[in-house]
């Protein structure tokens, strides 16, 4: 039996601050009095860090769902838009120097293919490990930029031409489930949380996700609304689609090991097979077509891989050293309350890192 979900049509409640920036810019969208922050501020925030990738949230998903009680005018307030623009470029600035030895495009999709020999990772700590709680924190971390799955990629598509432009197409029609609004990945993914015990509402979890899941959510967003980088874009996608069906295919046996339920599994499923066809077209015709349009746009796509791979990895270093000491790799407030309930027989403890 497909699970189906009525589609939610009011926009998310909007996040808890997490510094001083995010404060100011969540009391402005809310109509709050105060000063926005200025290139001082945010230049004193982390550029991975908590409060700079919250605001950069709280700025894109104007562009998504908005807030509840946030007025849609706020999605191109110029005052806004400074702000947004200063905060990405320190993003930006951090990102290029960190990738900064990156190698050519041709050399870093060839790269792709090949799965790491240490057997570390996410899914195959996922496969390994006995039990469910770390799969149920997992999926409530994805679920930021999974119940809008395809979402920031379709901003490329005005900005291709001819046989990227198609294939692009022909794979976001796939996302979105072939015209069929149960098989849509983004519903597909809904099923697959309500099959774990958890509410499959958008933007449900954002308080409890951790810098590192906002910076892989945020990079998309980032990369899609400019149409400067429509080649990182372009590498961005080509990174998730090459990647996915292994990883998929542990996921989806990591599901059924531990019980989790047919739609949780069949998510990962669906993953493995349409990934696999998905990559050929990534590959020859979306990166292809691209660059035998614009041959310049190479160090895009290797920027776009690097960048991708850079905070995909740090996400993933965070929550499996989070639950190889048995912690939650979920944020906490400071009263040491879960974010995430709890099945009864699971226990996992609060430690520093997941604050």
């Amino acid at each position: 039996m497909t699970l189906v979900h009525p589609p939610v049509t009011t926009a998310p409640e909007i996040p808890e601050a997490r510094g001083t920036v995010s404060d100011a810019v969540r009391n402005r969208l809310l109509g709050g009095p105060g000063q926005l922050p200025g290139e001082t501020e945010i230049a004193r925030c982390s550029p991975y860090g908590e409060d700079l990738h919250l605001t950069l949230h709280l700025s894109y998903e104007l562009h998504y769902r908005g807030f509840a009680g946030v007025p849609d005018t706020l999605e191109w307030d110029p005052d806004l838009l400074r702000v947004r623009a200063l905060l990405e470029h320190r993003f930006e600035s951090a990102l290029r120097h960190d990738c900064r030895d990156a190698p050519p495009a041709d050399e870093a999709l060839a790269a792709l293919l090949m799965e790491p020999v240490d057997g570390t990772g996410v899914s195959r700590f996922l496969l390994s490990g006995g039990e469910a709680w770390p799969l149920r924190e997992y999926a409530a971390l994805r679920s930021v930029h999974q119940l809008r799955e395809a979402d920031p990629h379709l901003w490329v598509v005005p900005r291709l031409n001819g046989r990227a432009k198609a294939a692009m197409v022909a794979i976001e029609y796939d996302e979105y489930g072939c015209g069929r609004a149960e098989r849509m990945h983004s519903q597909l993914y809904a099923d697959l949380m309500t099959d774990l015990d958890l509410d499959p509402s958008y933007g449900r979890y954002v308080d409890a996700a951790g810098a590192e899941t906002l910076a892989a959510s945020n990079l998309m967003s980032f990369l899609g609304l400019h149409r400067r980088l429509r080649g990182a874009l372009v590498g961005h996608f080509a990174v998730l689609e090459t990647t996915s069906p292994p990883a998929a295919a542990r996921l989806a046996e990591a599901m059924r090991r531990t019980g989790a339920g047919p739609a949780a599994a069949r998510y990962y499923d669906e993953h493995v097979e349409a990934d696999a066809v998905h990559e050929q077209l990534v590959r020859r015709e979306v990166v292809g077509g691209l660059l035998d349009d614009d041959p310049g746009l190479a160090p895009d796509v290797a920027f776009g891989i690097a960048a991708t791979c850079l905070v995909e990895d740090s996400l993933a270093r965070h929550v499996t050293e989070a639950w190889s000491r048995g912690e939650t790799a979920l944020r906490t407030p400071s009263d040491g309350r879960a974010l995430l309930p709890t099945p009864t027989g699971e226990a996992r403890r609060v430690g520093r890192g997941a604050r």
